[in-house]
């Protein structure tokens, strides 16, 4: 007699664990974005040679990144991204803010280099990224 007692019990136990997991599990699919802005400004970028162009992917250059348990820029060297068709690589960089200085992470942009900054009032700012004038889509 307990076990038929037992059965509900689990059986609610358990739909209550598998509901609470899908639950963490879409929350930990969930992106977070936290700007940190430092006083400290990134140094000079360092020059690296871009590679050949290799078929399907886009270089994506060098920048400095902050490592805030050493209280320092870092060098993180340029790597191949597999290309996504329909997107343009922006790359990362420096902003300054009114509180310091923010790193704006890098992204896959739909077609954001496409209007070469018409429409926006100048052309300020505006680059190429590696590799995509060879192409024509700048």
């Amino acid at each position: 007699m307990t076990d038929c007692v037992l059965r509900p019990a689990r059986a609610l136990l358990l739909a209550a664990l598998l509901g609470s997991g899908l639950t963490l599990s879409a929350a930990s699919m969930a992106q977070v974005s936290v700007n940190i802005a430092i006083g400290v400004p990134p140094p000079a970028p360092i020059y690296e040679a871009v590679p050949a162009p290799r078929s399907g992917y886009v270089w994506v250059p060098g920048y400095w990144d902050w490592d805030d348990h050493h209280r320092k820029h870092d060098w993180k060297k340029g790597r191949w991204e597999r290309e996504r068709p329909g997107y343009v690589y922006e790359s990362p960089r420096w902003i300054q803010a009114r509180d310091g200085w923010v790193l704006v992470p890098g992204r896959w942009d739909q077609g954001g280099y496409k209007d070469k900054g018409k429409g926006k009032g100048n052309d300020k700012g505006y680059h190429c990224p590696p590799g995509h004038a060879k192409k024509g889509e700048c």
